[in-house]
């Protein structure tokens, strides 16, 4: 694929399973990534363990939606190693002025402790990048994050790759033929991100498929 990125082509590119990476920060070169297994999180499936309900239920943050989206990437371009160059730091944040990428922010007080962000197509998410500086911030940030998608219409959350703090959530990995399917089958339906509808019930986020641990 060609290395001028543009948001058409990240968008052409995650509507036939390849997404953007950078060598490192200072790289200019993109690679557009295949994986053979693909990460997902199943969104009826989502693993809330009791601890982490208690600390939900207890809201020792604030949980805020597209309020600090270049600040989230920014953050999680910030450690030693990253995929996020300046070009995709830029892109993304040019999609989300065009309604296709958002993000869930964690707060304590005014400072930002967590986060995660990604693009939204039709009925897919695909999730990108978290960053967190307090204990359970991103699980908070993916719990609040799959509670909206799933009440929102999405199919699908393409997570790229499994880690085992994904794993430990419920995520899983699928053979790259089968994510074409349900990929085709996400893009061809409509969900809303923004839905008005949505509420963030937190005692249902807190208790979606809770688990002993």
């Amino acid at each position: 694929m060609p290395q001028d990125l543009t948001t058409d082509l990240i968008l052409y590119a995650y509507s036939i399973g390849v997404f953007p990476m950078a060598d490192s920060r200072e790289s200019t070169h993109i690679n557009w990534i295949e994986p053979r297994l693909r990460g997902i999180f199943p969104l009826n499936h989502f693993h809330v363990s009791k601890s982490l309900a208690r600390t939900i239920l207890r809201q020792p943050f604030q949980v805020t939606v597209n309020t600090a989206f270049a600040e989230v990437v920014s953050a999680c371009a910030d450690r030693d190693e990253t995929w996020i160059n300046h070009d995709i730091q830029t892109r993304y944040i040019d999609l989300f002025h065009l309604g296709h990428a958002h993000s869930i922010e964690v707060w304590d007080d005014s400072d930002l402790v967590g986060g995660v962000y990604g693009i939204s197509i039709g009925a897919a998410f695909f999730g990108e990048s978290m960053f967190s500086k307090r204990t359970k911030a991103t699980k908070i940030a993916l719990a609040y994050l799959v509670h909206r998608l799933s009440k929102s219409g999405f199919e699908l959350f393409d997570t790229q790759f499994i880690t085992p703090h994904l794993a430990s959530l419920g995520a899983i990995e699928i053979p790259k033929e089968k994510y074409k399917i349900l990929l085709a089958d996400a893009l061809s339906k409509t969900a809303d991100f923004d839905n008005p509808d949505y509420c963030s019930d937190v005692f249902a986020i807190a208790h979606r498929n809770t688990h002993t641990s």
